[in-house]
C-alpha cells in the first residue's frame, strides 16, 4: 500500500462485494429453508421406498452444501465489511491530514511527500529562504498497529528532526515535517491493515470440488476465528448485547441492530449468538446449526483419524487351561489389545452419536406430521448442552420445556429428544388449528449419580437461574406472557431444578407438571409460581418407583416438623413431595411401570402430560 493506492481507494467497492456475497447468503439460506421445511417434509410423510430413501439422502446432502455455502459466504460477508470499515477509518485520517495540510498553505504530492512555500525572515543576502519538499518518516509501530505515538515514537529521530526544524530559517518546513510523517504513519497504518486482510482473504478459500467434507467445515471453524480477530473494530462499533443483560434487554438489542449488523454477529460469532436468550428462535438456530456442524466435523475426522491409523486387532482368541496351560476345545474370550482398542473407539464414538442424533430430529421432519426443529443451544464441551424445539415456539400456542433429571447430558440427547417428539404428535392431536412447541433442554450440568450428585440439591440451585432466563428468553421472544401457554416438565432430578428455579427468580410458566419426582425444595404446591391449581404430579407405586421416597430421605422435598432436624439427611416424615397428597398437587393416573417409563408413548401418563400442555385440564385422569 502507498500513498496514491490509498488516496485512490473506495472502500465502498468492498461493502458492495460484501453485498454480494450477501446475497449469496441470502439465496443459500433461503434454499436450505425451503429443502428442510418445505420440500423434503412432504416426501417423508407420502413417499417410501428406496427411491425415496435414496432421493432424500441427496437432498440432505443438497442441505448440507447450501449450509456451508450460507455459512461461508456470511463469513466473507463480514470480513469485507470489516475490511472496508478498518479501510474507511484509515482513509478519514488520510483525507483530514491533506486537508489540515492544504489548509496551512502546503501542498501533498502525489507520492506522499509535502511541499512548502518559502518563507520566514530575509537573511544576509536580503532573500526570504526558499521553499522545499519533505519526505515522511513512519515510527516504529508494528504494521498494522493502531497508532500510538506516546508509545511509537522513535526518541532519537524526532529529537534530531526537531533540531534540523529548528535551525532551518523557513519554518514551514517544520509544519511540512509534520504533515509528512503524519501522512507517511497514515500509510503504514493502511499497509497494515491491507497485508492482515489480504493475507486473511487468501485463506477463505473452499477446495475445489463439489463435497463438504469434514475437512472443510473444521476450516471453517478456523476462518471464523481468524476473522473474528481481524474483524475486532469492525464488531465493536456495532452495539454490544448489554452486560448481564434481561433477556428483554437481548431482544431490544437485537430489534436495534441493522440487518447488516445482526448478519456480522452471527457470522463471526455463532457460538455467542446462539447462547443469548431473548433472541428469536430462527436465529439461534441458525447459529448453533453452524456451531453443530463445526463439532460434528471434528469428532468425525478423529474417529476416521482412528480407524485408519489403529485398524482393529484380533478380537478372539482360545480360552487356555490356566492348569494344563492348554486351549480349552471350542472356547474362545476376547483379547485385551481388543478391549483396549475397543474402549478407546467407543469414546470417539460417544463425542459422535448425539451429534449426529440431534442432525436426525432435523431429517425426521415431516415423519408423522412432525414439524421443522430448532436447535435452540449447542455446546459440546464437557457434559454438553442442547436445547431442541419440535416446532417454533416464537409462534407457538402451546409450548412445553421439558428439563431431565440425574444423569442427563449431551450423550443421551437421543432419547430425551424423541419424549418430546412423542410428546409433540399426543399434544398435536388435541389442538387441531393450533401449534405446539416441545422443548428438550439439556441446559445445565446435571447429577451423574444417584449417590451422592442426586441428593445434593446444589445441583439444582446452580442450575435455576439459566431455566429462569431460559423461559424468561422464550416469553421474550414469543411477544410476552399472554401470547403462549407454557407449561414445565420435570422428569426426577429436573423437577427439583423447576422447584429452585420458582425460588429464585419468577418462573414464566402457566403449568408445572413434574413426573417421578423425589421433591421440589417446597412443601406445598402453592409455595411455587403457578399456584397449586396448576401443578400437576405423576408418580408410580414405591414397588415400581422408589424415587420420591428416596428424596425425602435425601431432603429433597420440605417440611416444619422438628423431626426434620433431628434426623440424618432430612425425614421421610417431615417431608412433603409432590407424589403427597399434603403437598397438594393435582395427583394425575399414570400407567409407569418404572422411573424411567413415565414418557411411553401412547402411555396413561403422556396423554395427562398433553392434556395439561394444551390446556385441556377437564380431560386429565386424577389418582
Amino acid at each position: 500500500m502507498d500513498f496514491a493506492t490509498l488516496k485512490a481507494c473506495k472502500p465502498h467497492q468492498f461493502e458492495e462485494a460484501a453485498d454480494g456475497y450477501h446475497k449469496t447468503h441470502s439465496m443459500a439460506s433461503q434454499a436450505r429453508e425451503a429443502l428442510e421445511r418445505q420440500i423434503t417434509p412432504p416426501m417423508r410423510r407420502k413417499l417410501k421406498g428406496e427411491a425415496a430413501k435414496k432421493a432424500l439422502n441427496q437432498l440432505s446432502e443438497l442441505l448440507a452444501d447450501f449450509q456451508y455455502v450460507e455459512v461461508e459466504c456470511g463469513l466473507m460477508t463480514g470480513a469485507l465489511n470489516a475490511l472496508a470499515f478498518d479501510l474507511r477509518a484509515v482513509k478519514k485520517k488520510l483525507d483530514a491530514a491533506i486537508e489540515d495540510a492544504e489548509a496551512e498553505k502546503l501542498t501533498v504530492n502525489a507520492d506522499g511527500s509535502v511541499s512548502y512555500p518559502p518563507g520566514g525572515d530575509k537573511g544576509g543576502n536580503g532573500k526570504v529562504p526558499e521553499g522545499g519538499k519533505v519526505i515522511g518518516r513512519a515510527k516504529g509501530a508494528e504494521t498494522g498497529a493502531p497508532i500510538d505515538p506516546a508509545k511509537d515514537a522513535d526518541d532519537a529521530a524526532d529529537g534530531l528532526e526537531r533540531q534540523i526544524a529548528n535551525l532551518n530559517p523557513n519554518p514551514n518546513y517544520g509544519r511540512a515535517v509534520q504533515y509528512a510523517n503524519r501522512i507517511a504513519q497514515i500509510v503504514k497504518e493502511a499497509t497494515g491493515v491491507d497485508q492482515r486482510w489480504a493475507r486473511k482473504l487468501r485463506e477463505y478459500k473452499a477446495d475445489d470440488d463439489l463435497v463438504v467434507s469434514d475437512s472443510d467445515w473444521i476450516d471453517v471453524k478456523k476462518d471464523t476465528s481468524s476473522a473474528r480477530s481481524g474483524a475486532k473494530h469492525y464488531l465493536d462499533h456495532i452495539k454490544h448485547p448489554p452486560k448481564g443483560g434481561s433477556p428483554d434487554d437481548i431482544a431490544k438489542w437485537w430489534k436495534g441492530l441493522s440487518q447488516d449488523e445482526r448478519d456480522a454477529y452471527i457470522a463471526l460469532d455463532a457460538k455467542k449468538v446462539g447462547a443469548l436468550d431473548g433472541l428469536p428462535a430462527v436465529v439461534r438456530d441458525e447459529a448453533n446449526r453452524t456451531v453443530l456442524a463445526e463439532a460434528h466435523a471434528e469428532a468425525s475426522q478423529k474417529l476416521r483419524e482412528f480407524d485408519e491409523s489403529r485398524p482393529e486387532p484380533k478380537k478372539y482368541e482360545p480360552k487356555w487351561d490356566n492348569q494344563r496351560q492348554v486351549p480349552i476345545d471350542g472356547e474362545v474370550q476376547i483379547t485385551l489389545a481388543w478391549k483396549a482398542w475397543d474402549k478407546e473407539r467407543s469414546e470417539l464414538r460417544k463425542k459422535l452419536d448425539p451429534l449426529e442424533a440431534i442432525q436426525g430430529r432435523f431429517d425426521q421432519t415431516g415423519q408423522g406430521g412432525l414439524p421443522e426443529a430448532y436447535l435452540l443451544g449447542f455446546d459440546a464441551e464437557g457434559k454438553g448442552r442442547a436445547i431442541v424445539a419440535n416446532g417454533n415456539p416464537d409462534t407457538a400456542d402451546h409450548t412445553a420445556v421439558y428439563v431431565p433429571g440425574t444423569y442427563s447430558k449431551l450423550s443421551g440427547v437421543e432419547g430425551d429428544i424423541n419424549r418430546m417428539t412423542d410428546l409433540w404428535r399426543r399434544s398435536q392431536r388435541e389442538v387441531p388449528g393450533q401449534s405446539v412447541s416441545t422443548i428438550t433442554w439439556i441446559g445445565y450440568d446435571a447429577p451423574q449419580s444417584i449417590v451422592p450428585e442426586a441428593m445434593d440439591e446444589s445441583y439444582a440451585w446452580d442450575a435455576a437461574p439459566t431455566l429462569n432466563k431460559f423461559l424468561d428468553g422464550l416469553q421474550a421472544a414469543q411477544g410476552g406472557p399472554e401470547a403462549s401457554h407454557t407449561t414445565v416438565i420435570g422428569h426426577s432430578y429436573g423437577s427439583t431444578v423447576i422447584g429452585a428455579a420458582s425460588i429464585k427468580g419468577h418462573l414464566a410458566a402457566d403449568d408445572i407438571v413434574v413426573a417421578g419426582s423425589p421433591g421440589v425444595l417446597v412443601e406445598h404446591a402453592d409455595d411455587l409460581d403457578t399456584g397449586k391449581d396448576h401443578v400437576w404430579s405423576q408418580a408410580a407405586p414405591f414397588h415400581k418407583d422408589q424415587v420420591p421416597l428416596g428424596g425425602k430421605v435425601a431432603g429433597l422435598g420440605r417440611g416444619d416438623t422438628f423431626l426434620e432436624d433431628l434426623l440424618p439427611f432430612g425425614a421421610v416424615w417431615g417431608q412433603n413431595v409432590p407424589s403427597d397428597e399434603d403437598f397438594g398437587a393435582h395427583r394425575m393416573q399414570t400407567d409407569a411401570q418404572s422411573h424411567t417409563d413415565y414418557f411411553r408413548d401412547g402411555s396413561v401418563s403422556q396423554s395427562n402430560q398433553a392434556f395439561v400442555v394444551t390446556g385441556k385440564y377437564d380431560r386429565v385422569s386424577h389418582d
